[in-house]
């Protein structure tokens, strides 16, 4: 399998595909023009695109037989950012991989997405936005996945003391998981036939019942 990785080059986008690799997919890593990637994925295949144009990501995607969305808005003073990357832009991925033939989508997303009383929709309304990618996902007749993570973290010191709690949308609003476990996640549904059509939603814990995700899903 073949696996196309958006916004490859971010904290969690570069651990998808590293995880990617070390379950020996082939990927592409589709960035921007100005992005730098890590030293660990200098040698993969890359491929600059803008989301927003139609036939560079076609092309881009047209050899490949699933595309994991790892893009996304930062909390930034440009409050028009969550509507074109996690709206507009995840849109326009999903209608690519619907012109192209491409079938397998997961698609990042956010714990509490769709949620209007929180926090981060201060920046731009941003978990309302996330909800609105999430729909056109679930509107496309595709084989998707909603991966959506709690709060994210960098540590990875003690990483393999934690269990991941993987429970089906709406359950979970507090909670956090370090951005190599929402990888890791992303890969597993990939492997996991059953994700398909499932919103799930991830924190970590070392006290969580060591489950996989298929286990998981059986429990929903």
């Amino acid at each position: 399998m073949k696996v196309a990785i958006s916004g490859a080059s971010g904290k969690t986008g570069y651990r998808i595909a590293e995880e990617a690799i070390k379950k020996k997919f082939q990927t592409k890593l589709l960035v921007r023009n100005s992005s730098i990637l890590p030293k660990s994925l200098e040698n993969k295949e890359r491929c600059n695109v803008s989301l927003f144009n139609p036939s560079k990501l076609d092309n881009a995607l047209r050899d490949c037989d699933a595309l994991i969305i790892a893009t996304g808005a930062r909390p930034s003073a440009d409050l028009t950012g969550p509507c074109k990357i996690d709206a507009r832009a995840v849109k326009q991925q999903v209608e690519s991989c619907q012109r192209v033939g491409l079938k397998r989508i997961i698609l990042v997303s956010s714990l509490c997405s769709g949620k209007l009383i929180h926090p981060l929709n201060l920046f731009g309304f941003i978990l309302l936005f996330k909800r609105i990618g999430e729909r056109a996902l679930e509107n496309s007749q595709l084989d998707w996945t909603v991966i959506r993570p709690g709060g994210l973290n960098e540590d990875e010191e003690n990483i393999k003391d934690e269990c991941v709690l993987y429970s089906s949308k709406n359950t979970q609003e507090e909670g956090s998981i370090p951005r190599r476990l929402v990888a890791s996640s992303c890969i597993e549904a990939l492997q996991t036939k059953e994700s398909i059509g499932k919103i799930i939603e991830i924190t970590s814990s070392p006290n969580n019942k060591r489950l996989t995700m298929q286990q998981s899903i059986e429990e929903f």
